[in-house]
This record gives structure tokens, sequence and C-alpha cells, in this order.
């Protein structure tokens, strides 16, 4: 028996997010059931890095799962990418230590939302960000980031249904890039709470209206109360976009604490 980790990327756009259920199609049902006609064993499971949710996307999804295959890791890719649709790609596959494990074990991720903020939509991008067609004061949203940096406890910034045993999170980057009128947010911390990205894209979008005050992400740190911050952000402009894991991980895990 084998333990394998694949990196996939996919267009979120057609699915009802990652994780297999009974109301939608799911990426992960669609990899799973594209492995298990590639190694013959119907009843193969995968476990995903992050839960993504329906409308999100991937351009690196770190998924593991096992198998007695006698497939090369390395060329899961050209297996799996014969069978699956266009819009869900394997980029890389390798075998990890049985005690690898793909959520647990990620010290790090990096979510990227995209906004358009001109007066009229793309119909090429139209799934890939949020659409603004009011000018937004992006000095001010720029003014804003700082304070999401560190370590804070982000209660305020998860929606209800999040199941983590705890609210503290580390930020490392909090930064807003601009290209004409294509605004770029990049997230980068040690683990995220149930829709955090989304409530900070929504939040930074209301302080570029100025319907919130630049300070508000420090006071929904401070007060923790998710009324100080604005609206959940539509998920189409979200992206994982990296999953970081310590060197331990691929080659001692049992060394590592495992984080939920």
């Amino acid at each position: 028996m084998k333990r394998i980790l694949l990196s996939v990327e996919y267009d979120g756009t057609n699915y009802a997010g990652w994780q297999r259920q009974s109301n939608g199609l799911a990426v992960q049902q669609v990899l799973e059931e594209a492995l298990a006609r590639a190694t013959g064993v119907p009843s193969l499971t995968v476990t995903g890095s992050s839960r993504t949710d329906a409308g999100v996307h991937a351009l690196a999804q770190q998924v593991h799962f096992d198998t007695e295959s006698s497939i090369p890791p390395e060329k899961y890719p050209f297996v799996l990418n014969t069978q699956l649709p266009p819009d869900i790609r394997v980029k890389t596959g390798r075998e990890v230590p049985q005690d690898f494990h793909a959520r647990f074990l990620s010290c790090g991720k990096t979510y990227t939302y995209r906004i358009l903020n001109s007066r009229h939509g793309s119909a090429l991008y139209r799934n890939l960000c949020w659409h603004v067609p009011v000018p937004l004061d992006t000095a001010a949203m720029e003014a804003s980031l700082p304070a999401l940096l560190g370590t804070h406890d982000f209660s305020a910034f998860q929606a209800a249904g999040g199941t983590a045993k705890t609210t503290l999170r580390t930020l490392d980057r909090a930064e807003l890039l601009q290209e004409g009128d294509r605004l770029t947010l990049l997230v980068s911390g040690n683990a995220f709470l149930y829709n955090m990205v989304r409530i900070i894209a929504g939040t930074l979008v209301e302080i570029g209206l100025h319907r919130l005050c630049p300070d508000a992400f420090a006071r929904a740190l401070s007060s923790q109360n998710r009324l100080d911050l604005g609206m959940t952000a539509p998920p189409q402009g979200l992206e994982l976009t990296e999953v970081r894991y310590p060197e331990a991980a691929f080659t001692d895990p049992a060394s590592l604490r495992w984080h939920t």
C-alpha cells in the first residue's frame, strides 16, 4: 500500500465545492471516480487539503489517497487527465509517507481573490472574479489591511457553520495589487476559518465604497463581532493558490503536530 499526493487545479464554476455531497456534483467525486477507473478499485477515497465552496477555484489543491496500484506516482497526471473533464487537471503526483496527511499537516496556505472594478463586466473572466461596477477607493482599502497581519482571534471572520476548534490564526501577508481595473487580494497565513477570505474581500470592497471605515478590520478583531465586518464576497473571485508543508511532512510526519 502506497500513499500518493496529487496537486490538483480546477475551475469550480460547475461544482458544488470540493467535498463530495448528496446535493450536487463535487470535485472530489469526479476525481475519485477517475481514480477508480484508473486503479480498478471502486471504493477509493481522496482527502483534500481544503474544503473549497461551490464556485471557488484552486490552482494547487493538495490531495492524498492510498492505493496498491502499480501506476508510478509521477504518471498519475498523465493517466487521470485523459479521464477528467477539462475543468479539472492533476498537475503533479508523488509518493509520501503513510502517515502524511494533506489537510492536517499543512503549515500554511495562500488564497487569491480577484475583483474587476470596471463599469462593465467581462465575458471571458466572469467566472474568475467579482465584478464591482462602482469606483473603489483603493488607497482606503490598502490602508485597512495591515491590521490583519500577525496572530489574532479571528472569530468575527468566520461564517456560521464553521467547525474549527480554535479561531486563533496568524496572517503573514494581506496585500492588494492593482493592474488597471483589476484588483488582486493576496492573503497568506497558517490556516483559515470558514469563509474567512471571502469575508475579508467583502469587507475590503465595502471599505472601498466608503460604506465602512478603514479601521473596520481592527475594530472587528477587537470586538470579535461579525457585524463589524462587511458582506461575504461571492465565491467566483476566490482561488486556493498554494498549500505549504514543512519539509518534515515528507520525511518524518510523525514528528509534527497536526493542525485543525
